[in-house]
C-alpha cells in the first residue's frame, strides 16, 4: 500500500484515536477544530482508504491468566515458497499465537506466544509450535518484562520529512 496524504487535521483525529478508541466524535471535536459532523466524515473517509482498519478493545493479558510472553525463533526446513505459504496459513490458525513476523537473517520467523505458566508453553511448544509446517528449530526466549508497547509510534502521525535535494554542480 502506497503512503497516504494525510493532512494536520486526519493526523490530530488519528493521534487522539490512538489515545482512546472510544471518544465520540463530539469529543474529538472539543479537541479539534472541526464539527462533530466534520470529524465523522474525515474518520469515514480514513476507514475507506484503509487508514483505520478497525477498533479493538486492550484486555489486561494477566486478567486472563495470561502471565507468560515467549519469543519463539523459527528456523524451516527451506525457504520453498509453497513451505512459507503452508508455514504462515498454519501459524495464522494456532490459537496461542498473537503475532508472526517473517524475518531476514538467521531466524525464518519471529512467533509471539502467550502462556498461562511454563507448563502451559510446555504444551503450546508440543501442540502447536513443533507441529507447524517445515519447522526444522525452534528457539524460545521469555519476556522478563514488558516495558513498553505501542500499537505505533508517536512518531508515524507526524508529517513526512523529505531529504534535502542535493546540490549538483
Amino acid at each position: 500500500m502506497a503512503e497516504i496524504e494525510l493532512d494536520a487535521l486526519d493526523r490530530a483525529i488519528l493521534g487522539d484515536l490512538l489515545e482512546d478508541g472510544r471518544l465520540s466524535q463530539v469529543e474529538l471535536a472539543e479537541r479539534i477544530p472541526l464539527s462533530p459532523t466534520a470529524i465523522a466524515r474525515r474518520i469515514r473517509a480514513l476507514e475507506e482508504k484503509g487508514v483505520i482498519q478497525g477498533y479493538q478493545a486492550r484486555i489486561s493479558r494477566k486478567a486472563l491468566g495470561l502471565d507468560m510472553t515467549v519469543i519463539v525463533h523459527v528456523g524451516l526446513k527451506s525457504q520453498d515458497e509453497n513451505l512459507l505459504k503452508a508455514f504462515e496459513e498454519a501459524v495464522v490458525k494456532a490459537p496461542s499465537v498473537v503475532a508472526c513476523q517473517l524475518m531476514s537473517g538467521e531466524d525464518d520467523y519471529l512467533v509471539t506466544v502467550m502462556a498461562r505458566d511454563l507448563a502451559d508453553f510446555e504444551r503450546i511448544h508440543k501442540e502447536q509450535l513443533s507441529r507447524l509446517p517445515g519447522v526444522a528449530r525452534l528457539k524460545s526466549s521469555f519476556v522478563l518484562r514488558e516495558v513498553t508497547s505501542k500499537a505505533l509510534p508517536a512518531s508515524s502521525l507526524l508529517p513526512a520529512v523529505s531529504a534535502p535535494a542535493k546540490n549538483k554542480k
